[in-house]
């Protein structure tokens, strides 16, 4: 009886702890969109059938229990946009899962990785303030130890300070933004005027220029990334957006360490049009130009028309790889690839080819079942369309051999097939006449 007990105060007890985790995640309906006004809410478009929305759910859950037991103000919630499409689609949800942290009116995209830690970072920053203050040393130095990329707006009231705070409410989803007096910066750091924006990162520090630098959106969303780094398809996938141009090498130290003292030594000249970084091994590289590339070597990518750039000779000294990006900007270097109407056909047949060749070598069995199956069902209805006999068959062969006859031979034919019936009875007609009754003979 005890243990009975036991049993059942222990599922009582998972039963309850299981509801609280839930919890954390709410399920929202139709009358969500009149009940979120005054709060902010990380939310999850889904749809029930989606591979990666399934995928995503325990991540979901971690996420929701992280910020509730932080105590952050963002609220986790999860919504069915199949069941819900029209405020879905008020959202402006096109795709599963579709991750929007709803702030007032605002509403913005997470587009990073589908980890927990990235999530609630996101949540986190996107729920504060678009600008944090920086009062002191001490908050200053901490910041810049956490951060590897620090904006800061420095100065009073200005048409400058209003630009800022526009950009850091339009780019508060990758980055933090801060203001600051100048008195908080070590002294080596000097400003050649107030008001200022400066960014600090890779060991060093830079000042907008309103003049060279174009708009502020346009440079933050530059600056935000590191002089060097390390890429991936989903950096690609950034760097893309800023419609820059990303040079990178298949990862081998000399080339490492070349390209690193590139992005520092003369930054000020490539600074505007490159983006620096390696990338582990050349799957990715193959993919994207639809080709082999040797390890290692050195690629510039154009990530706004998929263009792309090979050293005429291997890149052995800094010189050399100098020249080899001084050729693209001035045009003298081959450009490869694009976004024009062939390249896309090519790609996609590319990326057919890959796919079956992928599932032929995961698994072959498989890979004849899906293509094999399907091929053999259209050869054998070809084959049947081909070998089928018409009752009208034998029609079209008198007719093919009355074509190759002359008008004599013709008569001729018609003649034969008259002469059977202008001929008299045959004998055994003649016979049955020969053989009368008696009585009709006496009659004659």
């Amino acid at each position: 009886m005890a243990e009975v007990k036991a049993s059942l105060f222990c599922g009582v007890v998972a039963a309850v702890l299981s509801s609280a985790v839930f919890a954390f995640v709410e399920d929202l309906d139709d009358t969500f969109k009149d009940t979120r006004v005054n709060d902010i809410w990380l939310v999850d478009f889904y749809a029930p059938w989606c591979g990666y929305c399934k995928k995503l759910e325990p991540v979901w859950h971690d996420v929701g229990v992280e910020l509730k037991t932080s105590g952050s103000p963002v609220r986790v919630g999860k919504m069915d946009a199949t069941a819900y499409s029209g405020m879905a689609s008020e959202f402006g949800v096109r795709g599963y899962p579709t991750i929007k942290l709803l702030k007032g009116d605002l509403a913005y995209n997470y587009k990073g990785p589908r980890t927990k830690d990235d999530i609630v970072e996101f949540a986190n920053r996107v729920a504060g303030p678009a600008v944090r203050a920086l009062p002191s040393k001490q908050m200053f130095e901490h910041m810049l130890k956490r951060h590897d990329v620090l904006f800061v707006y420095v100065g009073g009231e200005s048409p400058l300070k209003e630009k800022y705070n526009d950009v850091a409410s339009e780019l508060i989803v990758y980055t933090y933004f801060f203001s600051a007096p100048e008195e908080v910066f070590p002294e080596s750091v000097t400003l050649p005027e107030l008001p200022a924006v400066v960014v600090f990162k890779d060991g060093g520090y830079f000042t907008y220029d309103e003049y060279e630098d174009a708009s502020l959106s346009s440079w933050v969303n530059k600056e935000r990334f590191q002089g060097y780094l390390q890429i991936d398809g989903f950096t690609l996938y950034e760097l893309g957006e800023t419609g820059g141009v990303c040079i990178n090498s298949l990862l081998q130290n000399l080339l490492k360490t070349l390209i690193q003292r590139v992005a520092k030594e003369y930054r000020e000249l490539f600074n505007r049009d490159f983006q620096f970084g390696h990338m582990d091994g050349n799957d990715y590289i193959n993919s994207l130009i639809m080709g082999e590339v040797t390890v290692p070597s050195v690629i510039i990518l154009n990530t706004s028309n998929e263009q792309y750039f090979l050293p005429s000779e291997p890149i052995e000294t800094m010189e050399q790889l100098v020249q080899f990006i001084n050729g693209v900007l001035n045009g003298s270097a081959q450009a490869y690839g694009g976004d024009g109407f062939i390249q896309r056909i090519k790609r996609v047949a590319f990326d057919a080819r890959s796919t079956i060749m992928s599932v032929f070598r995961s698994s072959p069995l498989l890979g004849c079942f899906l293509f094999g199956l399907p091929l053999g069902v259209i050869s054998l209805m070809c084959y049947g369309i081909c070998t089928a006999e018409s009752d009208d068959g034998s029609d079209d062969i008198d007719a093919h051999k009355r074509e190759g006859l002359t008008d004599e031979e013709e008569e001729e034919e018609e003649e034969c097939q008259r002469t059977p019936e202008l001929e008299g009875p045959d004998e055994d007609e003649e016979d049955e006449a020969g053989e009368k009754d008696p009585d009709e003979k006496k009659t004659d």
